[in-house]
C-alpha cells in the first residue's frame, strides 16, 4: 500500500483496487483508521485528538490531490506524493 504523505508521526496511505467511498488510510502510534476526503472517520480508531485534527486539516488542504490519486488508484496508475503539513 503506497505511502502518499507522512507528517508529525502520521502516515497516510492509499490501497490499490480499494472500494468506494473514496478514502485514505491513516496510521498513528500503532492505530489505524479509514478517513474520507472530507476528514470523516469511516472505520478504525485514532485516539489522539491532535492527530485527528491534523489529518482533517491536511485532507481539507489536499482534497483535489486526494481525488486525483483515487482516480489513479482505480486506473492502476502510480500514486503521487502529497505534501505534508508543516
Amino acid at each position: 500500500m503506497p505511502i502518499i504523505s507522512v507528517f508529525f508521526g502520521i502516515v497516510i496511505r492509499m490501497f490499490y483496487k480499494d472500494h468506494e467511498p473514496a478514502h485514505f488510510h491513516v496510521e498513528h502510534q500503532g492505530q489505524q483508521a479509514k478517513v474520507d476526503f472530507e476528514g470523516r472517520l469511516l472505520a478504525g480508531t485514532i485516539q489522539s485528538n491532535t492527530a485527528i485534527r491534523l489529518v482533517r486539516e491536511w485532507a481539507a488542504l489536499h482534497r483535489d490531490e486526494l481525488a486525483a490519486n483515487w482516480d489513479c488508484m482505480k486506473a492502476g496508475r502510480p500514486l503521487n506524493r502529497i505534501p505534508p503539513l508543516e
